[in-house]
This record gives structure tokens, C-alpha cells and sequence, in this order.
């Protein structure tokens, strides 16, 4: 019974926590947990204290890994374009597709927030449509908040 469970006419009988023909299954779903709290990230079912990953894109012991998603740069990219310099792919939608975050303009590189804060902080440095740098932050605040800093 995999010494989670006793051996009683040939047939396991489980410990508490333990499932299966030979008690080999766990249902302890931490190590299923994903680093945003949820099991397999939301993306997957925990069986037998492993996870099944539901969404093909997405591997990995919890479910996070995804080789084919874009970075947080580049999924903001076009959202940051219209908001901060009202151009760009969204320019027309703008106001109906890229209002989930906070922006704020800074006048510099310098002045943008700085790895070493609580939030998980991402710096990009991405091309517009005229072929120009631009430069911002995105962070998500401990409440769920986006937060972007752009530079002018």
C-alpha cells in the first residue's frame, strides 16, 4: 500500500489524505500550487499531488510555463501607445480596450520606478509605429492593480 495505507484480505485500506487501489495517489494539492495561489495556475487539475495542464500552451510542475505567450511587454505595448502618445494599432479603440491600468508620465528613464519595490516590476523598452523607442514600467499591485510608467 505504498506505506500509506494497511493491507487487510489483499485490498489497501487508506491512510487519511491517500486514494487508490495501492494508496499511491496523494490528495494533498500543495505541491499543485501555483506562485499566484491558485492550483496549477488555474490552468490544469491537481491529481494525485501532480498537475494535468487543461491549456495546451501552458506546461510545467504547476502550469505556468507557456513558450509561446508573449512577455508583459509586449502584451501592453499597444494599450501604453494610445494611452500615453495616442497612436499606434488600438488608436481607435483605445478607450474601450486599454483602460485595466494606472499610467503615469515621467519625464525621464530615471525616473521610473526601480527594481527592489514590493510589486513584481517589468521594464520595456519597445518600438512604435514611427520606429521610435519608447520606454515603460508595468507593475500589479498587491490589490490586483496595473500600474504603468511612461516616459514622455
Amino acid at each position: 500500500c505504498a506505506g500509506n495505507g494497511i493491507c487487510k484480505c489483499r485490498v489497501c485500506e487508506c491512510f487519511p489524505n491517500f486514494t487508490g487501489s495501492a494508496c499511491d495517489c496523494s490528495l494533498d494539492t500543495s505541491p499543485c500550487m501555483a506562485s499566484n495561489g491558485q492550483i496549477c495556475n488555474g490552468r490544469g487539475t491537481c491529481e494525485c499531488g501532480t498537475c494535468n495542464c487543461t491549456d495546451p500552451k501552458f506546461q510545467g510542475p504547476t502550469c505556468e510555463m507557456c513558450q509561446t505567450c508573449l512577455g508583459v511587454c509586449a502584451e501592453h505595448k499597444d494599450c501604453v501607445q494610445c494611452r500615453a502618445f495616442d497612436k499606434g494599432e488600438k488608436k481607435e479603440t483605445c478607450s474601450q480596450e486599454c483602460m485595466h491600468f494606472n499610467m503615469t508620465r515621467v519625464e525621464s528613464r530615471d525616473k521610473l520606478p526601480q527594481p527592489g519595490q514590493p510589486d513584481p516590476l517589468s521594464h520595456c523598452k519597445e518600438k512604435d509605429v514611427d520606429d521610435c523607442w519608447f520606454y515603460f514600467t508595468y507593475s500589479v499591485n498587491s490589490n490586483g492593480e496595473a500600474n504603468v510608467h511612461v516616459v514622455e
